[in-house]
């Protein structure tokens, strides 16, 4: 990879421009002091040349979107991910894989767990039309998917994964304000660990806040973000379970 094709920047108008948009709240009025502490604020990030293009009043808030420079490239090769363990499976061959390599099916328990009431990354995921062309785990013929729903107590849906023997949770995560996510995923797993299932039991989150970094540091198997689909999910657990026999 030749330097010109490892160091990147943001695009804009042109190649290495480092344009980017931001958008910020900022808790005063809109107007003219709000402007310039807007693109103070943004200068102090780093941005060059800042123009707000969007101005907005939240009631006795700001709302921006603005455009900046920024000087800061990004070196690929610093980057060490496995791309190829990446790679999802077609619902095919998901299924394949599973009753070749397993003999079984895999019993998957799923829910929006704490106060969080949003269901629509779950049931993207498991409901059986699922979302964006990919079908949802309740239709992989090797898979036998439990949706629990919304407002799960983190207690319940490890009794629930108890009793169905499953080899698997999935817990989704939208609520996250004041991170709220974080103390109740790292509740999860300490219950996990303090009722002896979580060696036996794979566990993964999802959420738009959430990724495989942050995952694997709260004690969790994986954690996938925006755009992910059953056949991101699916491969995972299976060649997951495969490693662990």
């Amino acid at each position: 990879m030749s330097s010109n094709d490892r160091m990147i920047k943001p695009y804009g108008d042109s190649w290495g421009d480092g344009q980017v948009q931001l958008s910020f709240t900022l808790p005063i009025p809109a107007g003219p002091k709000a402007l310039e502490a807007a693109k103070r604020f943004a200068a102090q990030m780093g941005l060059q040349g800042v123009q707000v293009t969007h101005m907005k009043d939240l009631y006795g808030f700001s709302h921006f979107i603005l455009y900046g420079s920024s000087e800061y490239s990004i070196d690929l090769e610093q980057i060490a991910i496995n791309e190829d363990a990446d790679e999802a499976m077609s619902f095919d061959e998901v299924n394949s894989f599973i009753e070749a390599e397993i003999g079984r099916k895999i019993v998957v328990v799923g829910a929006c767990t704490g106060t969080d009431a949003h269901t629509v990354g779950l049931d993207a995921i498991m409901n059986m039309k699922g979302y964006d062309g990919d079908y949802g785990l309740e239709r992989y013929p090797m898979i036998e998917a439990h949706n629990l729903g919304s407002q799960v107590p983190n207690e319940i849906l490890l009794q629930k994964a108890r009793e169905l023997k499953a080899d698997a949770i999935l817990v989704s995560q939208v609520v996250t304000q004041k991170n709220v996510h974080i103390q109740n995923l790292t509740e999860l797993v300490e219950m996990a660990e303090a009722e002896g299932l979580r060696q036996s039991l794979n566990m993964v989150v999802g959420g738009p806040r959430i990724d495989r970094a942050l995952a694997t540091e709260l004690g969790f198997d994986a954690g996938f973000g925006p755009g992910t689909t059953a056949r991101h999910v699916s491969t995972f657990l299976a060649r997951e379970l495969v490693r662990k026999l």
